[in-house]
């Protein structure tokens, strides 16, 4: 696609959020950001009057096609971006590369006085979870706000209720400013804490919106009256609360780096070379899974464990060309034979043992490929789901292994297994959603979003500033970009 095809699509892109895909002449995606308006967004690069600094010219020069996924907000936008760069590594993107996670709020709700934290790495189970946030600042910011009105712990004690040595024990300074009701001192009864926690987590999960229309008025009696220094005491409160806005579904949004495993992956190595009487240690596991509601709709994904860690840059995605029809076996053999044919035309180190989602039907697909594409066997193993049964080749191919539900060799296989499935659904996703929304949904997308945003500046009342640094006015509009350089993939 030349420049000036690049520009009239790029026209036809509507003025909503939402996340851009560039790519080369090969299909590969190259660069991955995100837009408050695509339209304008994307349309910078192809214009010719833009200074877009000398990296930039080189993608521009290298895009052979530009796509879009519409996102519902800005912050879908965002974290939709975060998720695409993490699992695709385009060539040009050098941000949110790394592993670093967005945070969560985190109430560990199952204690006798539940803690309120920030965290990058939230407990397997027994708390509640709000996130992810956009903002770590932001975040931060907000608890500490929250905790001037719920008055909540954020200290790590082990505080019981039964320990009679609680009367002794004398708070912090965050009992003195009134910022905690110190349980861990008695000076409150377990009821009465967790009554304010319930408050706490209403609030979070309800509408702010009352909240912050009083926050504003307060602001602006406190501005008229020339008390600018209690009108921006009031703005930070009120910039803390919209600050819990900026967050994504926990269920939508998922992180896979943020959960650690249950139990230690090296024991789980161990145990599973065991179970499948392997002479040597299993290092690198590939899982292989596919998603499709249709003919057009097929992907394939790979993914790739190394010392029962996933490795990030082994992980790989396939459009199924072959199979017409959803036909799970099928698809299973294509990814594995263009897999393996690549591994053994490159001479690359081959996996240890390769486990697809299904049972014996695809076990022999994924055997059969393997043998197709001249490459020696390694152990082949798959699990399907529903009772988690193990077929083994060669060993346990008609009657599975069935391996208790706290073994560690079932549970480094779940590990693989449930990760190569949320890689699979998450690119199934994308495409599905390129194709349901159309031009004329995504036009339709770009009014919804523009009449939101209508309705909320309605329903505000503006703030009235004052000069100085204790301006009462809102804060600035975040950009609608992310710029950088990174890794190629394939």
């Amino acid at each position: 696609m030349n420049r000036e095809a690049l520009e009239e699509k790029v026209r036809s892109f509507p003025r909503a959020p939402g996340v851009y895909l560039m790519k080369d002449a090969r299909g590969r995606v190259i660069y991955v950001g995100k837009a408050v308006s695509l339209r304008s967004r994307v349309g910078q690069y192809f214009q010719p009057s833009a200074d877009l600094g000398p990296r930039k010219e080189l993608l521009v020069a290298e895009v052979a096609d530009v796509e879009f996924l519409p996102a519902e907000s800005e912050v879908d936008a965002l974290l939709q971006e975060a998720r695409l760069i993490k699992d695709i590594h385009p060539k040009y993107n050098v941000r949110l590369t790394d592993d670093k996670t967005f945070p969560y709020l985190e109430i560990t709700v199952r204690e006798q006085f539940p803690g309120v934290y920030f965290t990058r790495t939230p407990a397997a189970k027994g708390t509640k979870l709000y996130g992810p946030f956009t903002s770590a600042a932001g975040l931060r910011t907000a608890i500490g706000e929250l905790q001037k009105i719920f008055r909540f712990r954020t200290c790590r004690l082990d505080i019981r209720e039964e320990d009679p040595n609680r009367r002794y024990y004398r708070p912090c300074i965050l009992y003195a400013i009134h910022r905690c009701t110190a349980p861990c001192a008695g000076h409150i009864a377990r009821p009465d804490y967790r009554k304010g926690i319930a408050r706490l987590a209403r609030f979070l999960e309800g509408s702010r919106a009352e909240v912050v229309r009083d926050l504003l008025r307060e602001m602006k009696s406190l501005a008229k009256h020339l008390r600018f220094e209690e009108a921006a005491a009031v703005r930070d409160q009120w910039r803390a609360i919209e600050a819990l806005s900026r967050r994504g579904r926990l269920s939508e949004n998922l992180q896979p780096e943020v959960f650690a495993p249950t139990f230690d992956p090296l024991d789980g190595l161990k145990a599973l070379a065991a179970r499948l009487g392997s002479a040597t240690p299993i290092r690198s596991i590939e899982g292989v899974d596919v998603a499709n509601l249709g003919p057009r709709e097929a992907v394939g994904a790979l993914v790739t464990f190394l010392d029962g860690r996933p490795l990030r840059p082994g992980y790989r995605r396939f459009r199924i060309k072959t199979v017409a029809g959803p036909n799970d076996v099928a698809m299973i053999g294509e990814v594995v034979y263009r897999r393996f044919r690549r591994l053994t035309d490159e001479l690359s180190v081959l996996p240890d043992l390769v486990l697809v989602d299904g049972g014996p039907g695809q076990l022999h697909a994924a055997a059969e490929a393997i043998r197709a594409a001249g490459a020696p066997m390694p152990h082949v193993v798959s699990l399907a789901k529903r009772e988690e049964e193990v077929y083994v080749l060669g060993k346990a191919e008609r009657e599975p292994l069935r391996l208790a539900r706290t073994d560690p060799a079932l549970k480094i296989l779940q590990a693989v297994r449930d990760e190569v499935h949320r890689f699979a659904q998450h690119y199934h996703h994308l495409l599905r959603r390129k194709a349901v929304f159309g031009q004329e949904e995504a036009r339709a997308l770009a009014a919804e979003h523009k009449a939101r945003r209508a309705a909320r500046r309605k329903t505000r009342e503006k703030p009235v500033g004052h000069p100085g640094p204790a301006e009462a006015g809102p804060p600035p509009q975040a950009s609608g970009d992310s710029s950088g350089s990174g890794r190629p993939t394939t």
